[in-house]
Order: structure tokens, then C-alpha cells, then sequence
């Protein structure tokens, strides 16, 4: 206890200053209980100035956050088992490739990034499954459809997509009935079947010169079409044509029918049908020892004919509905080359453009709603893989060409194409249409004692 004056202890009383104390307390107590509360009101001062910092990783951690995703599902419908499965998945890979790419693009829609899914159905070529798989792909709540391959299918399952109100767009269906019914979801990115046999039967007449031709067909919505349409061209154009004969789309044994139109001596002989069953046909109606010249639409204008029918698929001409692939556009078949390992094969530079369509329209609505960008859609014009697309009032691609070609040493060689009524050599047509130059096919072949003369001096090389 400390002195105060006269020594006398000196204590100090809180009695009359704070009830709660009634009795002396030391000095020295008092200055160590000033100090402990000093010193934690220093650390609470210390403890508020470090609450900002703690919530700067809190609201760093919100602007990081991933923008939402929107799910936007495109279906594609083809067959991908039978026959024809090959023709199916190479139009399914133009879908899947333009998908990816939106994909890699980070492409907004509504505020949110758009994630393109593809929902590939298999319709078996049959119009029974064409609509099943169609009413699937309406459950499924899909925003657009590629497809379908085959006219006999989109035929039957575009009502179904039209009472939705699913835009849906074919990239190889040509019967002209397609786009006749007047649906408003309905479009396709290639000629119609009206555009693609005369061609091919105006070609024949001009080229060949034929008195008597034989047509058959598969008795499918695209086969029976496209040979009603030559048929008549060539009797307009006063070609005698023989009585129709017909198979259906599973047909492989053609020799019935062949050993009759033998006994007939066409100079030609048409058929409208796919690949499966034009291959047997041609390679049987040779073998039977048959010399015309064999035509085919589309549906069998592709490189498996050469499988199919061997060396017998040797000088066939057919037409296709559109560019042929090597005259698409060079970074589509660059890409296509690098993802699938393998040229397309007929169609799928179409399917490709097809997709494209359906997002660009989403793009331009800045939805993926059908009822929000189906608008946009019928008023587009883009520039895709296979030239600038543009839509008539029902749905037809505007200014649809036409590709003539012929089976050379197993590989198609386009050598004209029918663009508004006028055929026009394919090198021709390349240089003036703005085609890539890179996608034109090359030179044509020097003759062959030529070329043997330009082989010599490289050979003697070699031998030295």
C-alpha cells in the first residue's frame, strides 16, 4: 500500500463513486485493470479493420462465377442401319460437326451460353419409324431437326412437326410434295426432284441422243418421284419411253425385271432409287450382258455404286441435288477431313449448312425458342459450305443447282451443272460461281500415252 502524506496509507474508495464496490481497492490494481482494457480495445480496433479484407474474396468468388447455360436440342434424323447407313452417319457427321463448332464459338443466347446437343434418331428408311422417331424428337422438346435423309420419311413426319411447330430442314429429301404442303416449318437446303430429273433426262437426250429408254423405280416417295419426272422430260422431248417397271427399296434381285427390258433393246435405262438396291441392279443388268447407258438420281449418285456394282459401275451418269462435295466450301472439308477421318460422301455439306441455319436464325432471334426465331429463319440469307442459301415463300432453296457427274475409274467426276434451266461445264461453273478454287477438282487427266512419255524420265531416274 502506498504512502500519503504525514505516512499515513494512502487508499482510494470507490464506495461513493461505484456501488458494485464497497471496499478499498490497490492502486497498482487499478493501473493493471486500465492497461488489460487498453489493450483490448486496441485489439478489437485491430479485429475491425481487418473485416473488409476478409469479404474481397467473397465478392471476387461472384464475379468469377460461370454465366448459365442454356441446353438447346437439335435433332437429326436418317437411317443408320441398312443399306443405306453409310449415306445416314455421313449426314449425320455434317450435323454434328457444325454443332461442335457453335459449341467452340461460346454462343449467347437470352443472356445465357448456349450448349448445342445433338439427338441423332434412326429411321430405318421405313415412313412407319420416319414418324415414330419424329413425335420422339417433339417429346424430347428439341428446338430445330436436320432431316430427314429420305423423302419417303420427311413426307410422312412433317405434319407432326409442323403441329409443334418445329422448324425442320432436309439437306437431301427432294420430292417436290415436301415442301408442297404448305407447312411453314418445312425447308430444305437442296433441289427439288421437278429441278433434278430434268436435268439429268435434258443431259441424256442432248449428250446421248437416245430413241428408247426403260424407267424403274423403288416405288418410294423419292424413286417413283424422280423417275415420273424423267419420264416425262424425255417424252417432251420426243425419247420413246417403254412401260414402267418397278421394285421396291429392299429389291436386290433385278433379273426378272432386267431380262425383260434385254428383250426390249433400250438405249438407256433410268432408275430412281437409293444406292442398296441401284449397285445389284446395275451390276446384274451388265451381266445379262445389257449395253445401254444406266442413269440414276441422287439416291445413288455417290462413290459405294463403284462397291457395289464393281466394274460394271464404269461410265454410269446420275445427277445430285446440289454441289458435289469437292466443290464445297475449303475449310468446311478441311475440318470435316480432321474430325471424321474420311471426305463426305454426298450430303452431309448440306446437313452441315442445314444446322448452321437453324442457329444463325437462333442468333438472330437471340432465342432458341421455335416460335421466336422461325421468322428469322424464312427471311434468311447466309453464306454456308455450300453456297449462299436463301428461302422461297414454301421453304425451297432459291437458285438450287443441279450436278451432272460420271463414274470414272471408281470415282465420280462432276462435268456439268443445270443452274436455272442452263447446263454449264463444271470447270466453267466453278470459276464463275465463286466457289473455292481449292475445292474444284483437278485437271482433267492427260492422255494416257502423254502422261506415259511425262513417267519415263522419272522411272529411268529411279532405275539409276
Amino acid at each position: 500500500m502506498e504512502k500519503g502524506p504525514g505516512n499515513r496509507p494512502f487508499s482510494f474508495s470507490l464506495e461513493y463513486h461505484w456501488p458494485l464496490f464497497s471496499r478499498e481497492i490497490p492502486m497498482t490494481n487499478i493501473r493493471l485493470a486500465v492497461a488489460l482494457l487498453a489493450t483490448s480495445l486496441a485489439l478489437i480496433g485491430c479485429g475491425e479493420d481487418k473485416k473488409p479484407e476478409a469479404k474481397k474474396p467473397v465478392a471476387e468468388e461472384k464475379k468469377a462465377a460461370p454465366p448459365a447455360v442454356l441446353e438447346v436440342k437439335i435433332g437429326h434424323v436418317a437411317p443408320l442401319t441398312g443399306g443405306n447407313a453409310h449415306l445416314g452417319k455421313d449426314n449425320e457427321n455434317g450435323a454434328r460437326l457444325a454443332l461442335e463448332e457453335a459449341n467452340a464459338a461460346k454462343i449467347q443466347l437470352e443472356g445465357k451460353q448456349a450448349n448445342f446437343v445433338l439427338v441423332p434418331e434412326d429411321d430405318q428408311e421405313d415412313p412407319k419409324v420416319g414418324t415414330t422417331v419424329a413425335q420422339k424428337l417433339v417429346d424430347a422438346k428439341v428446338a430445330g431437326v436436320v432431316g430427314h435423309l429420305n423423302s419417303g420419311t420427311s413426307i410422312p413426319a412433317s405434319p407432326i412437326y409442323a403441329q409443334a411447330g418445329i422448324p425442320v430442314i432436309s439437306g437431301s429429301a427432294t420430292n417436290p410434295k415436301l415442301t408442297e404442303q404448305g407447312f411453314k416449318t418445312q425447308f430444305r437446303v437442296v433441289g427439288r426432284d421437278d429441278q433434278q430429273g430434268p436435268a439429268i433426262a435434258s443431259y441424256l437426250a442432248e449428250q446421248n441422243k437416245p430413241k428408247l429408254v426403260a424407267v424403274v423405280d423403288d416405288a418410294s416417295a423419292y424413286g417413283e418421284g424422280i423417275a415420273n419426272e424423267v419420264e416425262k422430260t424425255l417424252k417432251a422431248a420426243n425419247v420413246k419411253v417403254l412401260p414402267r417397271e418397278k421394285g421396291t427399296n429392299k429389291t436386290v434381285d433385278w433379273k426378272a425385271v432386267l431380262t425383260k427390258l434385254k428383250g426390249r433393246k433400250p438405249d438407256a435405262v433410268f432408275y430412281g432409287g437409293m444406292t442398296s438396291t441401284a449397285g445389284p441392279l446395275l451390276k446384274q443388268g451388265r451381266e445379262l450382258g445389257i449395253k445401254a447407258v444406266f442413269l440414276f438420281g441422287d439416291g445413288a449418285c455417290e462413290g459405294e455404286m463403284a462397291k457395289l456394282a464393281g466394274d460394271a459401275a464404269e461410265g454410269f451418269l446420275c445427277s445430285q441435288a446440289g454441289i458435289p462435295p469437292m466443290a464445297s466450301d475449303k475449310k468446311f472439308l478441311e475440318s470435316f477431313k480432321k474430325k471424321f477421318g474420311e471426305d463426305p460422301k454426298q450430303y452431309s455439306p448440306f446437313t452441315y449448312d442445314a444446322a448452321n441455319l437453324l442457329i444463325e436464325a437462333m442468333k438472330k432471334a437471340n432465342s432458341a425458342d421455335p416460335a421466336k426465331y422461325l421468322p428469322e429463319l424464312a427471311k434468311i440469307s447466309y453464306k454456308g459450305a455450300t453456297g449462299q442459301i436463301a428461302f422461297d415463300d414454301k421453304g425451297d432453296r432459291k437458285d438450287a443447282e443441279i450436278t451432272i457427274s460420271v463414274m470414272k475409274g471408281g470415282k465420280l467426276e462432276p462435268v456439268a451443272v443445270v443452274k436455272a434451266g442452263k447446263t454449264i461445264a463444271f470447270d466453267e461453273f466453278v470459276k464463275g460461281s465463286g466457289a473455292a478454287p481449292a475445292a474444284a477438282p483437278a485437271p482433267a487427266a492427260e492422255p494416257a500415252k502423254d502422261a506415259e512419255k511425262k513417267e519415263e524420265p522419272k522411272k529411268e531416274e529411279a532405275k539409276k
